[in-house]
C-alpha cells in the first residue's frame, strides 16, 4: 500500500472555460520513473500530475510506454508552456526524448489529443487547489 499513488482534481482555465481532469500524482523520482510505463489504458479524463521540488531542465520519453499520450509542460504558476503529442515507445535506443527547451517545474501526460479535444493550449493555466 506504502507505493499507492495519490490522485486529485485539477482544473485548467481556457479563457473562461474550465475543464478538469483526475490526475495521479508522480511527486517522487520513483513515481517519475515509471510515470505511465506499461499501463495499456487510461480513462479518458484521467492522467498523470508529474512533480518536481525546483524547476528542471530536460524532457520526457517513452520507454516502456504502451499508448500515445500527450504532455504539456508547466511553470511554478501553472501556465502551460508546451504541449506535445508523443509515440509509444517498447525499446531503449529508439526512444525520442520530447523536450521542451526550457526550463518546468510540472508536466502533465494524458491521452494523445486531449488537450487538442478540450481547445487548451499553451498560455493556459492549471489550477491546483
Amino acid at each position: 500500500m506504502k507505493n499507492r499513488i495519490k490522485t486529485k482534481m485539477i482544473k485548467i482555465l481556457s479563457g473562461t472555460r474550465e475543464t478538469r481532469v483526475t490526475v495521479q500524482v508522480a511527486d517522487t523520482q520513483r513515481k517519475r520513473e515509471k510515470g505511465l510505463m506499461f499501463v495499456g489504458k487510461l480513462p479518458g479524463n484521467e492522467g498523470m500530475l508529474f512533480v518536481f521540488s525546483e524547476k528542471i531542465y530536460g524532457g520526457f520519453w517513452m520507454k516502456n510506454t504502451l499508448i500515445p499520450l500527450s504532455i504539456a509542460f508547466l511553470d511554478s504558476d501553472g501556465e502551460i508552456l508546451k504541449i506535445f503529442d508523443m509515440e509509444p515507445c517498447k525499446e531503449d535506443k529508439c526512444c525520442p526524448t520530447y523536450d521542451p527547451e526550457l526550463s518546468y517545474h510540472y508536466a502533465i501526460e494524458v491521452n494523445l489529443g486531449w488537450f487538442e479535444k478540450n481547445q487548451i493550449k499553451e498560455g493556459d493555466y492549471v489550477k491546483f487547489d
